[in-house]
This record gives structure tokens, sequence and C-alpha cells, in this order.
């Protein structure tokens, strides 16, 4: 074993430790999304699972808990709130609904009850015999929410907002153009197609729909991590 792979597992064990310290006080498996952080949240738990599933440092026993903690933060309009009780949120919804695909456990929540935003691409597999659909489209309109982003979300000076008259900031640059990318790139109800609205130019590379990062780059992490074994540490 060469000394890079003994710094890629010391990095993954690290990892764990970190993972275990931000849930450590916790009885219902969430995450903090810093160590100073007073507040568990859904935003916690995608954090923890996204980068555990790409380092393949995921164990059961490590998110033991977890999926049925999520659930309880599902509203009863069908979207996902922070935690438990609170008012569902756009950015909880994706984070809530993320976290229990990477678990493998999306049908514990009410899935005909969410139907918005960037989840509508999971929910499309997960209940594509129940739903009424067309092959033909997604459960959104790709053209006009490109529209959308391009034309009410652009700020003059650079980076993007979520919505007109918001200041820009780098949070939701990032979410703009991951939802103009899935608007782009998953067309015509099969993942490859390419519906561009405007100029070629404005073609964005493929972004994961879970991991919220280019499909090639959580395809390497994949691959890359899963040579190492899953490393242990003590509780």
């Amino acid at each position: 074993m060469s000394s890079s792979d003994d710094n890629d597992i010391v990095s993954a064990r690290s990892i764990v430790v970190a993972l275990k310290s931000l849930n450590k006080q916790n009885t219902g498996k969430s995450f903090l999304l810093y160590y100073d952080d007073v507040c568990f949240s859904t935003r916690g738990v995608y954090c923890a699972l996204a980068v555990a599933r790409l380092t393949n440092i995921f164990t059961p026993d490590l998110f033991d808990g977890t999926a049925e903690w999520v659930v309880r933060c599902q509203t009863y309009e069908g979207g996902f709130g922070g935690v438990p009780g609170m008012e569902a949120h756009g950015g909880y919804t994706f984070c809530g609904f993320a976290s229990l695909v990477l678990l493998g456990r999306e049908k514990l929540c009410d899935v005909h009850k969410l139907l918005v935003g960037e989840v509508l691409i999971w929910l499309y597999f997960i209940c594509s015999d129940n739903l009424t659909t067309s092959m033909e489209h997604w459960l959104f309109n790709q053209t006009a929410l490109q529209e959308y982003l391009l034309i009410c979300c652009q700020n003059t000076s650079g980076g993007l907002i979520d919505k007109p008259g918001k200041p820009r900031d780098f949070y939701h640059t990032c979410y703009t153009l991951s939802g103009l990318s899935i608007a782009q790139h998953f067309a015509g109800g099969r993942i490859g197609s390419v519906c561009v609205v405007g100029d070629r130019n404005n073609e964005l590379v493929p972004t994961h729909p879970v991991y919220n990062v280019t499909v090639e780059v959580a395809i390497n992490a994949c691959e890359y991590f899963s040579q190492f074994t899953v490393p242990t540490t003590q509780h």
C-alpha cells in the first residue's frame, strides 16, 4: 500500500469521526452543519449523507434512525421543513428527500404529496407506475423554468438570485445553476436528452440531481473511494 493510500484512509477515518461528533448529542439522528451550530436540520443530514456516500464511509449504524427523523420533517402539504414541525421550504425539501434517496428509504415519505422542485426527477422514477405522466415530458415545464432562470434570476453584476429583488450570493447562484442544468439535461423524459433555451452556449455541464455536483465528479469520487475499505472508529 502506498503512502497516498494511507493518507486517503486516514482522511476517510477523520470524516467518520467528524460526522459522529456532529450528531453525538442528538437522539433524533440528525446532524449539525458545523461544530458551533445549535440546530440539527435536514441540511445537516443531507451534507453528512452526501459526504458519506461519495467517500464510501457510509454504514447503517452511522445513520441509524436518520430516515425516520427526516420523515418527521415532512409537512401536511408534502414538502419538508428543516426540523419536525417547521414550515416546508424548497431548499429543505430537496435536502430531506435527497437524504431519503441516499438512504434508500425514499418511499418512507408521502411521495404523492411531494410534487415540488428538483425532486420531481426522482419522483418520476419512483412514482411513474402510479402518477399520470407523459414519457415526453417531466412533471415541470423545462423551457419555462429555463426562461425564468435566465430572464429573472441573473444579476447584472454577475451571479444569480432565487427571485427578482433579492441579493445575489454564492448559495443561490449554485442552486440556480443546478436547476438550469437539470432543466437542460433531463429532457424529453429521457436522461441524456438536451433542451437548451437560447444560444447553445447557454448549455451547462450535467448536474447530478442528488449530489448537486457534476455527474462526472460524482462518478469519479464514488469510483475512487470505492477502492478503500470503510474505516471504523470507536464510539
